[in-house]
Formats: C-alpha cells, sequence, structure tokens
C-alpha cells in the first residue's frame, strides 16, 4: 500500500513536470505560427523564386518600363479598336497579335500559356536593337515589334506580357522577370506566368515551360508588373546599372 502511494506519487510528479515542460513548447509552436514576429520568417514571397522585392521608385529600368507602359496605352487602344472592327483593323500588326490572344482564349490552364509562349516564339525573328536601331537597348511595345518581325528578350517579354494579359490572365498571375546569367554573365528577361500556386517562366529559347524552382545557372535580379519595377533583395544583386543585354537574346 504505501509503495502504491509512493509510486502513485512519482507518477504524478513526473506528469506535472511533463506538463510543465510542455507548455513552453506549445506557446513557442502558436508564436511561431501566429504571432507578428517569428511568424514572419516562416512566410515565403509570393513573387517568383519565392524572393523577397523591393519597389523602385526611379532609375534607368524604372524610367524604360514607364516609356514602355506610356506607348502601350496608345497601343492597346488601336489593339481594342481593330478587336471591336477586324475588317476595317487598318494595321496588320495588331491583327497578327490578336489572332494570337485569341488562339490563347480559346485553351485554358498550361495549354494557354504554352499556346502564347509558342506562337509569340515563332512570329518574332532574334535580332539586337543595336542591328535595329543603332543603340544597344530598346524596349519595344508588342505593335512595333510585330513590324519589324524582330526583336530580343525584352521584347518578347513585353508582347508575351501582353498578349497573356488580353487573353485572360491576371495582372496578379503575371510578371516580366529578369535574371542574370552566371555563366555568360549577360541580363537574360523572361515572362513568369502563375499557375496553381506555381510560377512557370516563358523564355524565347525554348518552348517548353519551366518552373522557376528547376532553373539552374541564373539568379533572377528584377521583377516587372503592372505596378512597376521591383528589385530581388534576398539574393546578391548586381546594381541596376548592370544590365547588359546579351546581343543575340
Amino acid at each position: 500500500m504505501g509503495n502504491s502511494l509512493r509510486s502513485f506519487a512519482l507518477r504524478a510528479v513526473m506528469l506535472g513536470f511533463g506538463l510543465a515542460m510542455a507548455a513552453p513548447i506549445a506557446e513557442l509552436n502558436a508564436a511561431s505560427l501566429l504571432s507578428p514576429g517569428p511568424a514572419t520568417l516562416l512566410r515565403k514571397s509570393t513573387e517568383p523564386f519565392g524572393l523577397t522585392t523591393s519597389p523602385l521608385a526611379g532609375g534607368g529600368l524604372h524610367d524604360k518600363w514607364l516609356g514602355v507602359q506610356r506607348q502601350l496605352a496608345d497601343e492597346l487602344v488601336q489593339i481594342a479598336a481593330c478587336e471591336s472592327a477586324r475588317a476595317g483593323c487598318a494595321s496588320p500588326e495588331a491583327l497578327r497579335f490578336l489572332a494570337i490572344v485569341d488562339a490563347g482564349r480559346a485553351r485554358n490552364g498550361r495549354a494557354r500559356l504554352g499556346e502564347i509562349n509558342r506562337a509569340i516564339n515563332l512570329a518574332i525573328r532574334p535580332g539586337s536593337d543595336l542591328a535595329t536601331y543603332g543603340e544597344p537597348d530598346v524596349w519595344a511595345t508588342p505593335l512595333a515589334t510585330f513590324a519589324r518581325g524582330s526583336g530580343d528578350c525584352e521584347d518578347y517579354a513585353i508582347a508575351k506580357f501582353v498578349a497573356l494579359g488580353k487573353a485572360g490572365v491576371a495582372p496578379d498571375d503575371l510578371r516580366i522577370v529578369v535574371m542574370h546569367d552566371l555563366l555568360g554573365g549577360e541580363d537574360h528577361a523572361v515572362v513568369a506566368a502563375r499557375l496553381d500556386g506555381h510560377w512557370l517562366t516563358l523564355d524565347n529559347r525554348r518552348m517548353t515551360m519551366i518552373e522557376d524552382a528547376d532553373i539552374r545557372n541564373f539568379r533572377p535580379t528584377f521583377v516587372i508588373d503592372q505596378n512597376g519595377v521591383s528589385r530581388y533583395v534576398d539574393a546578391p544583386l548586381a546594381t541596376e546599372a548592370a544590365w547588359r543585354p546579351s546581343a543575340t537574346n
């Protein structure tokens, strides 16, 4: 009887000790999931590559994209007019662009992204800005690119960005990403489109679409959306002035 009582008391002490030790652990787990402190360390960026970004308020890349947006506003009016009255459209470039948008709209999900990626890759010939404009880096709107029939990586990316938006992809699911080639030492622009929570990259160098997590030998440096330009801050970055487009990208 005495031994049984002592055994019961010992078990009670051990149980109390276990509960006391478990309480701080439970509190820590709850804090990690719910509180504004440790929980911030667990959140992952929703941008392509899962890295944090910081908006740019000025600079060369910011100003370049702002110029594209101004030109694009006029171009979208022309595209809309041709879309509503195609028989009277005086722009063959707008009609070619709308045909690609129509083909994308006819598909859903990954097929829509792949259709527009493939069609624009085939519609534009690779060509350097230096050969076309006599300048090393000119960012063109879709109809301007279609009119000359050639472009480099950012021209492909801008055309896909606009076409995907016209085809029904939500603005929050579309980005243009500038990446630095760690092997070649140059910068390259692609479109990133989010599908079912995953970012797929649409690249003028290939017809297949690759998820951001599977890209190797490239470091993301800047990301562009309808709101402007941001830089990636979670990865070692070159300065904005270091944007060096390839002559053949």
